[in-house]
């Protein structure tokens, strides 16, 4: 409970901001369009290489494995531009000024070197730990689990560091995981997340909507069709409002690491407790 009281606090602040700057919820729109669009065309592609018929025959080669790796890089830059363009914008407005759409497209350009190297990174990581997961057994399931939870603690203010300070990839991480120790100690964990509540929501809101739409269905098919459709588009929202507040907060915890202040939008009790000792 405490957990989820310290997470609604940080969604609130990150609210906030949001609330200040609308247009940052055109960024994960724009990203789950363009990530649909490349997810699609990957698939195409593999459809056409005569992809079912290796699936059929289990014969999966070097060709599939290009492929699949394409498929993490492409989505990975997708999320990874757009997540950089929300965190420009966002650290304008802690800084004081008022963003507009065009400031974060244009810092998320001049950062594309950087972007792409990064994308590239996460994705053979990505595909490292998803070939562990399935073909390690146990063994490999479990070593893939640790390794994700570490390599998303180390890697976790990489963003913010490419957009802010204009490293490279490399060094992105070597100061992510530098700032990280520096700041919270050695030996930590996540405390809370936005992703908690956000998630507490989105059960919330699938189990009423579906029980709506479920009544509904009992008295006209029309009207349960529409509570369905009303249903997808809620947690579609959700999970931008989500999305955006992940990267408003991201930014606003590279910020209070690097000794930026950000109290106007975040109590600095809220980000000092966002990770602790194991």
């Amino acid at each position: 409970m405490e957990r989820i009281r310290r997470s609604w606090g940080l969604v609130k602040s990150s609210w906030s901001v949001l609330r200040a700057d609308k247009e940052l919820l055109l960024y994960p729109v724009a990203s789950g369009v363009l990530t649909f669009i490349a997810v699609a065309l990957v698939f195409l592609v593999w459809l056409g290489s005569g992809g079912l018929d290796r699936l059929d025959d289990e014969s999966f080669g070097i060709l599939d494995l290009v492929l699949v790796f394409i498929f993490y890089f492409v989505v990975s830059t997708v999320v990874i531009f757009f997540n950089s363009a929300l965190i420009a914008a966002a650290n304008i407005r802690l800084e004081g000024g008022d963003p507009t759409l065009s400031d974060g497209f244009r810092v998320a350009f001049s950062r594309i070197g950087a972007i792409l190297g990064w994308a590239a990174i996460a994705a053979t990581v990505g595909l490292v730990l998803q070939a562990l997961r399935e073909r390690g057994g146990a063994a490999g399931a479990i070593v893939s689990l640790i390794g994700n939870m570490a390599w998303s603690l180390i890697t976790f203010l990489v963003v913010p560091i490419l957009v802010v300070e204009g490293v490279g990839p490399v060094e992105a991480i070597k100061r992510s995981a530098s700032l990280l120790r520096k700041t919270w100690g050695e030996q930590i964990v996540g405390s809370f997340s936005i992703g908690l509540v956000v998630g507490l929501l989105f059960l919330a809101v699938l189990l009423a909507g579906g029980a709506v739409a479920f009544l509904l269905f009992s008295v006209s098919d029309v009207l349960g069709v529409l509570a369905i459709a009303v249903l997808v588009a809620g947690l579609i929202i959700i999970g931008l409002i989500g999305s955006a507040l992940s990267g408003i907060f991201n930014v606003a915890l590279y910020r209070y690491a690097v000794g930026e202040d950000s109290s106007r939008f975040f109590p600095q009790e809220t980000l000092a407790g966002a990770f602790r000792q194991k």
